[in-house]
């Protein structure tokens, strides 16, 4: 398996919260996410969850065959939990937590999982690409949107509707991301299809998947043809000129795209 990775923090200067990687079996994408005061939480900061959660899967997917992705990720998130369970107050609602992506080679099939908003997409050589997502976020950040864009940005009433937002982490008929409670893995969309139906693949941050589902400068075959043509770097480059002409405040922007899938 080939795999091309870029990823851009949102600007000069600022940690980028988004990490990728890649085994010869396996890629993973991690977005990590937090809330101003996150910091008094957790001394170690987002992007350290992210890379940490990141590099615990790829060595676990480097030397376990024989286990579920949800398995895998379980073990991941508990890992890092315990790295810093010690000094950091991990079950806080606005503890660091990430979005998951994974792509796996095995025995002829290519498995994914995708937990949180990140997004996987499956290039079939017959047919449409399949498009994994897990739009329960989404669906429950609208509730709060309108709510949100008329509270100052900063104030007190505005972390108070963040903080409502993110109880929902986790919770039954909320959304799910990896955190601190290993049991969310279990919530993961997950599935599989042979790899000899597939002519490549992609995991992106939501950052990156911006240029289908909030910009809508190309469809899903459309943004599989340039990465075919011009790589993940030109993706992003559309998505930040995107957000510049819209007044959009840049986020984190991460791709991972997959190809050759039949070699291990």
């Amino acid at each position: 398996m080939r795999v091309t990775m870029t990823s851009a923090a949102a600007r000069n200067g600022r940690a980028n919260e988004d990490f990728t990687g890649a085994v010869p079996t396996a890629a993973v994408l991690i977005d990590g996410a937090g809330i101003p005061g996150a910091e008094s939480i957790c001394r170690h900061g987002v992007a350290w969850y992210a890379g940490r959660l990141g590099g615990s899967l790829l060595s676990l997917l480097s030397l376990v065959r024989d286990r579920s992705l949800s398995a895998l990720l379980a073990e991941a998130i508990e890992r890092v939990t315990d790295d810093h369970r010690d000094t950091c107050d991990v079950a806080d609602p606005i503890s660091p937590s990430a979005t998951v992506a994974i792509l796996r080679l095995s025995d002829g099939l290519v498995e994914y999982l995708v937990l949180g908003d990140s997004v996987l997409v499956l290039d079939r050589a017959d047919g449409a690409p399949l498009v994994v997502s897990d739009p329960r976020e989404v669906i429950i950040s609208r509730s709060y949107r309108s709510a949100l864009e008329a509270a100052a940005d900063g104030s007190d009433e505005y972390h108070r509707l963040l903080r409502d937002l993110r109880a929902n982490r986790n919770q039954p008929g909320g959304f799910w991301l990896a955190k601190d409670d290993p049991r969310a893995a279990d919530e993961a969309i997950t599935g599989s299809c042979p790899s000899s139906e597939l002519t490549g693949a992609v995991l992106l941050s939501n950052g990156a998947s911006r240029i289908v589902d909030r910009f809508r400068l190309a469809d899903w075959p459309g943004v599989m043809a340039v990465l075919a043509s011009s790589g993940p770097a030109e993706i992003i480059h559309r998505v930040r000129q995107a957000e510049a002409r819209h007044a959009v405040a840049a986020d984190d922007a991460t791709i991972a795209h997959c190809t050759d899938l039949g070699e291990a």
